[in-house]
C-alpha cells in the first residue's frame, strides 16, 4: 500500500474553490465505492480543505472587525440611531 504525501494544493485554494473541493470529497466518501486506503486519504484531505476553509473564515471575520472599529477614524462609521427620548408622541413599540 502506497501513501501519498500530503497535498499542498489545499494550500493554494481561495475559500470557494476550497468549499468545493471538500464538496466533492464528501460526495465520493457518502458513495460508498472508495476502499478503506482511499477514504482514509479522502477524509484526511477533506479536514485539512476544513481547516482551511476556518482559517479564512477567521481571517475575513478578522478584516471585518478591523474595518469596522469604532474607535478608528479611518475605518467604516457605524449608522448613527437618533435619539428619540425627548420625543413626548414616541411610540414606545418597535416599529416593523
Amino acid at each position: 500500500m502506497s501513501k501519498k504525501p500530503p497535498s499542498s494544493k489545499s494550500d493554494e485554494l481561495d475559500f470557494e474553490s476550497a468549499i468545493k473541493e471538500l464538496e466533492s470529497l464528501v460526495e465520493r466518501l457518502e458513495s460508498g465505492e472508495l476502499g478503506l486506503a482511499d477514504s482514509l486519504s479522502h477524509f484526511e484531505n477533506g479536514v485539512r480543505l476544513s481547516r482551511q476553509c476556518h482559517s479564512l473564515i477567521d481571517r475575513a471575520r478578522q478584516t471585518v472587525e478591523v474595518l469596522s472599529d469604532v474607535s478608528d477614524e479611518n475605518s467604516a462609521s457605524p449608522l448613527a440611531v437618533s435619539d428619540q427620548s425627548d420625543d413626548p408622541d414616541r411610540n414606545e413599540e418597535i416599529p416593523f
